[in-house]
């Protein structure tokens, strides 16, 4: 006997094929995957009805399609509009929506066989006619959605189109040419992050959310990182014949890189601090953040742990950052600040704790070695020294955020890359720590925890 550990599964196509070709994905399947998911939600539902979604189920032409489990039931032809009907109807009274039901068997396996025989096809002419496979064009060219969004983001283009703007009116508000700034508008429209009815413009719900400055959510100060890093990855090729970064190092004399960096880093810690704490168990007496950027780590270490006191270290223009995050937890009289260069400036003593988030890759590895002594020096018996950061195995070919992630060091530090758990136990033992182990968190970075006892 079958065992159906949901009242319904759902299974929803989500397959992306080369534009021009039918696919549930080109007719808009990611909205209607959205869609659903927040419907049944709001309808309590998540416990009855499960959401997979899944590659081609064979009816391109007519998708956004969706098979409904255990009666089999398949949806053709939806749309976002017929979400909620469906819900109600289907997964809350158990009446399928006829409408949009397909219940004649032998058309569902007909189109299957013959969209299946299509592809196939297409596969044994492209092979044999050695034609660059699409995945591969597809990645090569994938810096035109980046740069797209990147462009909009410094333009403030989803603060000046907001719920309605013509280009016209978008283009004033930006002081940009109309053409080109219509141009631009189509393109995140079809990205996805804008809509389009007749000549106006409105922000998605995602767009409107995380993209304006009009949000409370908004990350644009965050993302604007990115475009930042945009110029130093521009360079990369000549960084691989030089063996380091060609650019000039903007950290330490242009305010609005350190501005878009810190909310950058500030984000990622706020997101990450939670788990981070959580994992490194109880902390009390006195904790050293080297290099603690916005404060956020700090912040979270001394709301967890109510009789830690925290010295934080970091560069001067980050000082009015961190102090007024530190000032809006109300953490003033815990977490103090002292300025300086993480490699020479004085770091104290009898610590209970050493913690560097995001600073090894920054490093050489001479430096990371010389760094991890001063951390044993200041430290008391028994303290313990966590490093926060993309770990790469040990052939250095993954997780691929972090092999990827020693390309961006090469283009911005002289010597920073990302490194291996065996390089950070070599260094770590080295310098006199013990108990030396990896504790991994969901995300792509990891802790490398060790004692001095």
């Amino acid at each position: 006997m079958a065992m159906e550990p949901f009242r319904f599964h759902v299974f929803v196509c989500n397959q992306q094929k080369p534009d021009g070709m039918p696919s549930c994905y080109n007719h808009g399947s990611a909205q209607v995957i959205d869609a659903l998911r927040r419907e049944v939600a709001a309808n309590g539902l998540d416990e009855e009805v499960q959401v997979t979604v899944c590659g081609s189920l064979g009816t391109c032409e007519h998708g956004p399609s969706m098979v409904v489990y255990p009666e089999g039931i398949w949806y053709t032809g939806v749309a976002p509009a017929d979400i909620p009907e469906i819900v109600d109807s289907h997964f809350r009274k158990g009446m399928p929506v006829g409408r949009l039901c397909c219940t004649d068997g032998g058309f569902l396996r007909g189109e299957i066989l013959r969209n299946r025989e299509k592809t196939r096809t297409a596969l044994r002419t492209r092979e044999s006619s050695g034609v660059l496979p699409e995945e591969i064009n597809a990645r090569v060219r994938a810096f035109q959605e980046s740069r797209a969004i990147l462009t909009a983001l410094e333009l403030n283009v989803f603060t000046a189109v907001g719920d309605h703007a013509t280009a016209s009116e978008a283009a004033a508000r930006m002081n940009t040419d109309v053409r080109a700034t219509g141009m631009l508008l189509n393109a995140l429209t079809a990205i996805g992050l804008l809509s389009k009815e007749g000549s106006a413009y409105r922000n998605s719900p995602v767009a409107a959310r995380f993209l304006s400055t009009e949000s409370p959510h908004c990350a644009r100060t965050a993302l604007l990182h990115t475009a930042n890093l945009w110029k130093t990855w521009s360079t990369l090729t000549e960084c691989v014949r030089a063996g380091a970064a060609v650019a000039n190092d903007p950290t330490l004399h242009d305010d609005a890189w350190v501005d878009t960096f810190i909310a950058a880093m500030h984000r990622n810690a706020s997101e990450r601090s939670a788990a981070v704490v959580q994992a490194m168990g109880p902390v009390e007496g006195r904790m050293l953040d080297i290099g603690g950027g916005s404060g956020a780590y700090s912040i979270a270490f001394a709301q967890a742990n109510p009789t830690l006191e925290v010295d934080m270290i970091d560069q001067p223009q980050v000082e009015p950052i961190a102090r007024t995050n530190i000032r809006k937890a109300g953490l003033e009289d815990r977490i103090h600040l002292a300025c300086g260069d993480l490699n020479t400036a004085p770091l104290g003593e009898g610590y209970d704790l050493a913690f560097l988030s995001a600073i090894c890759h920054m490093l050489s590895a001479d430096e990371n070695f010389a760094l991890l002594k001063r951390c044993f020096a200041v430290l008391a018996p028994g303290g313990r020294v966590a490093i926060h950061d993309f770990v790469l195995d040990a052939q250095k070919t993954g997780p691929k955020f972090a092999a990827l992630f020693a390309l961006n060091m090469l283009t911005g530090t002289s010597g920073g890359s990302t490194y291996t758990e065996p390089e950070y136990t070599t260094w770590l033992e080295a310098a006199g720590f013990q108990s030396v182990r990896q504790i991994r968190l969901a995300g792509p970075a990891s802790l490398i925890v060790a004692v001095k006892e």
